[in-house]
């Protein structure tokens, strides 16, 4: 059923066309519920608008949203740590389930990865004199600075940051000599960022960022994609790999959608309580 401002005349169309061109661009990707929500239409008129402004090249048409045809600036890390928080955290919780106390892991440079490390150094902390579930018997490997700081400042759980080139925008470490260094180790699990997942591919926007995620997948004996629900259905600037290299995904939130494809790839699908 359509709105009576939806039957007007077609420069109404267009206009929320504009609207719609607009905020692409200016998130870089948007849902088509939220775009219903914001301009107060259906979902089917959204999703014919986004088909026709893909048709015209003005936008990416993806799995329940829209992408900027020009992929947008990638965010300061500072920005990303506060976008979805509690989503990241219930996830990084999630995460700790599947970490035995003798693994070795590797945390990328993703927000989702410095959730995981703040939840292990909180599992340090056992209060009344307890066991600490992780400690010294668990390594973890990263080319994220702040995890790796996250982890020095408690001082119980060894770690090793890759060296290479610095990018202030992730506070990381990328480039030759940081694949060069990640193809030294093994990890029994691998907690791989994406910003996006279309069909069954994952994406992220930066190139070099890629490289280190494919080696690392690479390098480990089970790949654990932690990955909030806003991801789900969107593509960025660079294909990282598919669902066939990974074991596990966790989220916040069931979707039926992800739920189709991990069960089609037979990849198991962890929704944090």
């Amino acid at each position: 059923m359509t709105t009576s401002a939806e039957n007007r005349a077609p420069e109404f169309a267009e206009e929320r066309r504009e609207n719609i061109l607009e905020l692409v661009n200016a998130r870089g990707r948007v849902t088509v519920a939220e775009l219903s929500d914001l301009l107060n239409v259906t979902r089917p008129t959204i999703r014919k608008d986004i088909s026709t402004l893909d048709q015209q090249r003005k936008l990416r048409r993806t799995h329940g949203g829209a992408l900027a045809a020009t992929p947008s600036n990638e965010m300061e890390l500072v920005n990303r740590i506060s976008s979805n928080a509690e989503a990241k955290r219930r996830i990084a919780q999630a995460c700790l389930g599947l970490i035995g106390e003798n693994d070795s892991i590797f945390l990328d440079s993703g927000t989702t990865s410095l959730a995981i490390a703040e939840a292990l150094v909180a599992a340090t902390d056992t209060g009344a004199g307890g066991r600490p579930r992780f400690g010294r018997s668990l390594n973890v490997l990263t080319n994220s600075v702040p995890v790796a700081r996250t982890l020095a400042n408690v001082g119980t759980i060894p770690h090793t940051l890759l060296g290479g080139h610095y990018r202030p925008i992730a506070d990381s470490v990328v480039g030759p000599l940081t694949l060069q260094a990640a193809r030294q180790f093994t990890v029994n699990l691998a907690f791989i960022g994406s910003t996006g997942i279309s069909g069954d591919q994952f994406s992220t926007a930066d190139l070099a960022e890629a490289e280190v995620k494919r080696t690392m997948v690479s390098q480990a004996r089970k790949v654990i994609i932690p990955m909030d629900s806003s991801k789900i259905g969107l593509t960025d600037f660079v294909t990282t790999f598919s669902l066939d290299d990974v074991n596990i995904v966790v989220t916040e939130a069931p979707d039926a959608y992800l739920i189709a494809a991990c069960a089609a790839k037979d990849v198991e699908l962890v929704i944090a309580p």
